[in-house]
């Protein structure tokens, strides 16, 4: 088995053919071993935890998209004044920053600890090693209002702050993979979930079982706060978007069983308050089966006719399909195929994207996501994957003007659904 599949089987993470090498060439410097198949056969539990270190992207800051805390504030509030507790999840915490940054909203809200408790949970056992110390460097402050930090954090070294113990004691820290979570024991055991910006390094199969435990530990009543480029994922599988502005929170829709995710059209917009659910809209029917290939046969004297190409429609089909399965040089056959025929198509510019992506050329990635959105200036998965790009590189104006371009979009779809 290669590296590569090994470390899909193990986080689930759709990690690049040249990340997964490079990252056991650093592993077998690092314990002497000059052949990678007897690197990859003496491969023990221990040694995988270390590969995975190399290959997760823990990049986080406090109060990153802030509107999910103020939405979380509000419900814990309206719940502890009913006399009910709140229990939240942040999966995955990376480093902490975003747990702590919910447990000082809920300070900053006067909320009293006894209303709430958070538990946090990462693949990294690195992560969670720095989540519970707590110190956190110039990085991690990067949001436009930082008067946070002399409330709440301790200047310890340079550039260093450690959070107060105070909330350092709000917060469970636990190394965990949320696809083996367990379920059974924590069915519908949390009142808020935090998931951001974990479904984008999955493929759809991998997504669709994410989404399925976070439904089974999210309580009927719950809410779930998304990265903004997941929404969709989560709307296709048994989720309605709840109506805070930029938050991208959601709710289960108690019509689907949660053990039955269907995937479903874009939901009405409700708020978290009871509202009867809007009535469903009838599914499309299913596509017919193919017909089995006939035999072949010996031409007579009429000679065969050659075969219909391919429309450009099932050109990105098979194109998404093979993503999905790695094969990433077909896939991106068939999107120049598609193209080829249809030279403005904006969806094969992303899909493009997404498949440069996946093989770890982001340079390529931006190129068509750029194309995409000129082609398409209302294209809101490429605006998303933008965004997220220019937040890896530092670009954090860039970053704000995308993500309020697409979370725009995001609002005009609701509005006329």
């Amino acid at each position: 088995m290669t590296a590569q599949s090994l470390l899909r089987r193990a986080t689930g993470l759709s990690v690049s053919k040249s990340v997964a090498e490079r990252a056991v060439g650093q592993r077998m410097e690092q314990t002497g071993f000059a052949d990678s198949e007897a690197y990859l056969q003496a491969l023990t539990p221990a040694e995988m935890t270390q590969l995975i270190e190399l290959v997760v992207v823990p990049e986080s800051w406090l109060f990153r998209d802030p509107q999910a805390f103020y939405a979380t504030v509000e419900l814990v509030q309206e719940r502890w004044a009913r006399g009910r507790a709140t229990r939240i999840l942040s999966i995955p915490c990376a480093g902490g920053e975003e747990p702590y940054s919910m447990a000082m909203a809920l300070r900053d809200g006067g909320v009293p600890k006894q209303a709430f408790s958070i538990d946090a949970y990462d693949l990294s056992p690195g992560c969670i090693e720095r989540a519970q110390a707590g110190i956190y460097g110039r990085n991690a402050f990067r949001a436009q209002d930082v008067a946070f930090r002399e409330r709440y954090f301790t200047h310890v070294a340079d550039d260093a702050y450690r959070i107060i113990d105070a909330l350092r004691e709000q917060v469970t820290f636990r190394q965990g993979n949320l696809l083996q979570f367990d379920t059974a024991t924590y069915s519908r055991h949390y009142d808020v979930i935090f998931c951001r910006n974990l479904l984008i390094y999955f493929d759809k199969p991998t997504t669709r079982a994410a989404i399925h435990n976070l439904s089974a530990l999210l309580a009927d009543d719950g809410m779930l706060l998304a990265g903004y480029a997941e929404v969709p994922s989560f709307c296709q599988n048994g989720f309605a978007p709840l109506q805070f502005r930029q938050a991208f929170a959601l709710k289960k829709e108690t019509a689907t069983p949660a053990a039955a995710l269907q995937v479903a059209p874009l939901p009405a917009l409700r708020t978290l308050r009871s509202v009867p659910p809007a009535p469903k809209r009838a599914a499309a029917p299913p596509s017919a089966p193919a017909a089995p290939a006939a035999q072949r046969t010996r031409p007579v004297s009429v000679p065969s006719s050659p075969p219909t190409p391919a429309a450009p429609a099932d050109l990105l089909a098979e194109a998404r399909l093979l993503a999905d399965r790695g094969q990433l040089r077909e896939a991106g056959e068939k999107c120049h195929a598609h193209l080829a025929r249809a030279p403005e198509a904006a969806e094969a510019y992303f899909m493009l994207g997404i498949i440069n992506e996946l093989a770890g050329k982001m340079d390529l990635a931006d190129d068509y996501w750029r194309r995409c959105i000129y082609l398409q200036p209302d294209h809101y998965e490429a605006l998303c994957h933008l965004s997220l790009l220019a937040e890896r590189n530092g670009n954090h104006t860039a970053a704000t003007t995308l993500k309020a371009r697409a979370a725009r979009i995001y609002q005009r779809r609701q509005a006329s659904n």
